[in-house]
């Protein structure tokens, strides 16, 4: 349980919060690069800020103002060139460091104005990497972004999902570290959804939290397993700060403000041995729903089942009214981590997993049982061997609506549905 006070100091994400402030010293990802193939320009709302997201004619990506500094027009509305955007209001062109490089008017009746100078407006870089873009909305100076090493792998189809969610980000990443949340939220669940009333899943009987670099692993025993299976040897990782890893795939939540959260989603699967090399040209983004046609939550796929215990506790949970019990010791352990972070950045220190080193950064590993399965690849044939590439190849069990095209692409690079 926390205090109304202590609630507010982890879910407010406005500019000028202690919470936002923290946020913004982290890279965060904010889309596909692909997202931007067909239409350059996209208007996004970041930790309170409302902003516009754009890839001009010469390969630059910017983050800007939404609003032009010249009469604050819509720049989501405007157009790109060469280099920067263009406000289609009066014809104002910043490039993506915020600088307006050109004032149309303006520069024909004053050619040697310095007026422009005084016309910057914000501007946070942005960079490609693994399909995905990230930005940096912190202070200087600028840490290095963390290649992680799922993101080095090759021969693998590769695909990133998007959701809008109705709530504030730290009720999505508390259940990074909720390992009993997966015996009710989803096995118990999905065998109702099947038609049945029993069984029910392996009740947890045994759980585990360890601290290290890049955030905190639980580990878990159930019924008919014992501590030699992989979830106790290596576990799952809830990624500092707001961040996922599962071996095949990453989740972030991403603050939009207060009361909503970007759900971002990248997913790897290795192709069969035998399929190399396999190069993918783009890694194709799309947005999966979270209601049905009547309005419902969307039940069926694993995301949008831990959705709906996001937004069940509303839009800001009020954690004055929990009551904490012995499966919540990961989320003592991540509260607690982040006002030790608070206090961090109050006195001018880092907090957790900020990288600085760029020999760190370019490759960073993480535990994860089966990454042989996904380096060196298995024939088609075993995929059968493992439940979680024998279901992924039936079907896309995380995130309700993959687009048929993007199933396509799937079953051309792994050699099946041919």
């Amino acid at each position: 349980m926390l205090t109304p006070e202590k609630n507010r100091l982890l879910t407010q994400v406005g500019p000028g919060t202690p919470m936002g402030e923290l946020l913004r010293r982290y890279w965060m990802p904010i889309g596909g690069a692909s997202e931007l193939d067909k239409n350059p320009i996209k208007p996004i709302r970041l930790m309170g800020e409302d902003l516009v997201l754009y890839k001009d004619q010469g390969g630059r990506f910017g983050l800007l103002d939404r609003h032009c500094p010249h009469r604050r027009a819509d720049l989501s509305y405007g157009f790109v060139e060469e280099t920067g955007i263009r406000c289609n209001y009066h014809g104002w062109l910043m490039d993506e460091t915020g600088r307006c490089i050109e004032q149309p008017y303006d520069d024909i009746v004053n050619p040697h104005s310095r007026a422009k100078e005084r016309c910057a407006t914000k501007a946070y870089p942005v960079k490609e990497c693994a399909g995905l873009l990230w930005t940096y909305m912190g202070p200087q100076p600028i840490p290095e972004l963390p290649v992680w090493e799922p993101f080095t792998w090759e021969n693998g189809f590769r695909e990133i999902v998007l959701s809008d969610v109705p709530c504030n980000w730290f009720q999505c990443q508390e259940n990074s570290c909720d390992p009993v949340h997966f015996e009710w939220m989803h096995e118990n669940w999905s065998l109702r959804l099947s038609g049945k009333a029993g069984p029910y899943a392996g009740k947890h009987l045994k759980l585990k939290f360890e601290e290290f670099d890049y955030g905190f692993i639980y580990k878990r025993v159930r019924e008919n397993s014992d501590e030699r299976n992989p979830y106790w040897t290596v576990g799952r990782i809830a990624l500092w700060p707001n961040g996922f890893y599962l071996g095949n795939h990453f989740e972030w939540r991403v603050p939009v403000d207060d009361e909503n959260t970007l759900s971002v989603a990248w997913f790897f699967m290795r192709v069969p041995k035998g399929r190399e090399p396999y190069v993918q040209d783009a890694v194709p983004t799309w947005v999966s729903p979270i209601k049905d046609e009547n309005g419902r939550w969307i039940t069926s796929h694993v995301i949008n089942q831990d959705i709906i215990a996001w937004v069940g506790q509303g839009p800001i949970a009020d954690r004055s009214k929990e009551h904490i019990g012995a499966s919540d010791l990961g989320i003592v352990m991540i509260r607690k981590r982040l006002f030790d972070d608070l206090d961090a950045i109050a006195q001018g220190r880092d907090p957790k997993a900020i990288i600085r080193n760029s020999n760190v950064a370019k490759c960073v590993e993480l535990p994860y049982f089966q990454k042989n399965e996904s380096v060196e690849g298995i024939p088609l044939e075993d995929y059968e061997k493992y439940p979680l590439l024998k279901a992924r190849l039936k079907a896309f069990r995380h995130c309700y609506g993959q687009p048929p095209e993007v199933r396509r692409a799937f079953e051309q690079a792994m050699g099946i549905g041919q």
